[in-house]
């Protein structure tokens, strides 16, 4: 009797954990797969327009527009027309835009790229006084600029760090002065965010913010972007300055130091070939990351998509999905005005 009491229960055996028919039942990931509107609700990673930046091509003159061959879609662009994709762009919800300049004369020391008549600078002008709601971003760099087409000043045959600098912080403050919101140097050399961060505090514009392509690799990516900025070096090639693709901690201790010099947010590119840096930059650091989607990787792409081996929208928005995933808060990409298409067709 004592023994009936002691084992009898009114609840039935809770179930065997061991058994797989119940354990598969328990674990079925797919029942958050099985609609489009449970696989909206349950996505970790999301995309938005405004997270997209594009950049843009200016050269000097008035209702100019050449189109670049090795980046389809995308132009060099007068400032005026630069105005007018800019406000194609904002009303498409995308978050900002990137300024390359094509002066109209280069030097060796690229004294044209702190011209206040630039097309950079009027470009800026136009934005500023249009009031759109984009980010205006200036790229700082020689690479444009000097007959050689490297990143600085070239003294006896090999890229000089300290003498570039200078060069460098004048441009940026003519872009801060002509009303750029974000100054972004990109030419690899040492000590470059500090001195911008002087120069820009020094000048008075306190509030102009610095994104440093901290982590730049000497990529083979970025050919279609020389043409489309003619800014091929004449000579050797940019792997004393930049980074090699093979390192990695390197690559940190960059990120790293620019944001020890004052670096607002920090850059990291090519994107698609340094996921892996994304997400250790993104578990490191907590200023914003951005990621360039560059002019390689999208080509890629687009000769793909034209022979129907890709199909463009699926795997471009993939693309973009990733770099975020991997720790991305913005992405500059020529891929922004389609994306925002896609984005929006989505919703």
């Amino acid at each position: 009797m004592i023994t009936d009491l002691v084992t009898r229960s009114d609840h039935p055996a809770a179930p065997d954990p061991t058994r797989s028919d119940l354990a598969d039942h328990r674990h079925r990931p797919r029942r958050l797969r099985r609609s489009p509107a449970l696989r909206r609700l349950a996505r970790e990673t999301r995309l938005h327009p405004a997270q997209l930046i594009a950049p843009l091509f200016v050269l000097p003159g008035r209702d100019r527009e050449e189109p670049i061959a090795s980046v389809p879609g995308h132009a060099r662009l007068s400032p005026d027309r630069a105005l007018r994709r800019a406000t194609e762009l904002a009303e498409l919800g995308v978050g900002g835009v990137l300024l390359f300049g094509l002066p109209a004369a280069k030097d060796p020391e690229g004294r044209a790229a702190a011209d206040p008549d630039g097309p950079v600078p009027e470009t800026l002008r136009r934005l500023r006084d249009a009031g759109l709601p984009l980010v205006s971003v200036a790229d700082v760099c020689l690479c444009e600029y000097t007959t050689h087409g490297h990143c600085g000043v070239v003294v006896g045959g090999e890229i000089a760090n300290d003498p570039s600098l200078p060069r460098l912080v004048e441009a940026a403050v003519a872009y801060a002065t002509a009303g750029a919101d974000v100054v972004a140097p990109s030419a690899m050399l040492d000590g470059q965010v500090a001195a911008i961060r002087a120069g820009l505090d020094a000048a008075g514009h306190t509030g102009t913010a610095i994104l440093a392509y901290a982590s730049k690799h000497a990529s083979a990516l970025y050919a279609p972007f020389r043409e489309a900025a003619d800014s091929a070096p004449a000579f050797g090639d940019r792997r004393s300055y930049q980074l090699d693709p093979a390192n990695g901690r390197a690559a940190l201790r960059e990120l790293a130091l620019d944001a020890a010099e004052g670096a607002d947010a920090l850059m990291v590119k090519p994107a698609l070939t340094s996921l892996d840096l994304l997400a250790r930059a993104r578990e490191r650091f907590d200023l914003p990351l951005a990621a360039y989607h560059v002019s390689g990787e999208v080509a890629m792409l687009e000769a793909a998509a034209e022979r129907g081996w890709l199909d463009r929208r699926a795997v471009g928005l993939e693309q973009l999905t990733a770099i975020v995933r991997a720790g991305a808060d913005w992405i500059v990409t020529y891929l922004a005005a389609d994306a925002a298409r896609w984005l929006a067709e989505e919703r």
